[in-house]
Order: structure tokens, then sequence, then C-alpha cells
């Protein structure tokens, strides 16, 4: 059985990336929950890569650090590619 795809290794730069975000703005995992209506253990889930975070997740993760959503995907792409 082929691994998750949240295990690829290409995969493995966005929860670190979302920690990252989540730190820079200040912000508990309690916190960010709470600005996106999700418990601390969703938060905690994404950036331990126990579940796969869609684009739209993200962009709403972004905003909910206060970050541009084209910048941090920019960000992305350039520790990806």
């Amino acid at each position: 059985m082929p691994p998750k795809a949240q295990h690829a290794m290409s995969y493995r730069k966005l929860p670190v990336l979302m920690r990252d975000l989540r730190e820079t703005a200040g912000l508990t995992q309690r916190a960010l929950g709470a600005r996106m209506n999700k418990p601390q253990s969703w938060i905690y889930n994404c950036e331990s890569a126990n579940r796969r975070v869609d684009v739209t997740e993200f962009i709403l993760w972004c905003r909910a650090c206060g970050v541009d959503p084209k910048a941090a995907f920019a960000e992305l792409l350039e520790a990806i590619l």
C-alpha cells in the first residue's frame, strides 16, 4: 500500500511552514483554532501532518495568521522546488 500523501517528502514542508506562520503571528494553537473555529487538536494535526490540509484551509490559516496567502504559497513553492 502506498504511503499517504501527507507523508510524502514534498508535503513535509507545508506543516513546517504553517507552524512558522502561526508562531510568527504570536499565536498559540488554541488561539489560532479560536480564530478559525477549529479545536486546538485540529491545529496540532495539521502541523504534525496527521491530517492533510487542502488549499482552502491553507488560505484560511494564512488569513487567520495575518499573512497574505499568495506570499505564503510563494514561500512554500520556493521551499519545495
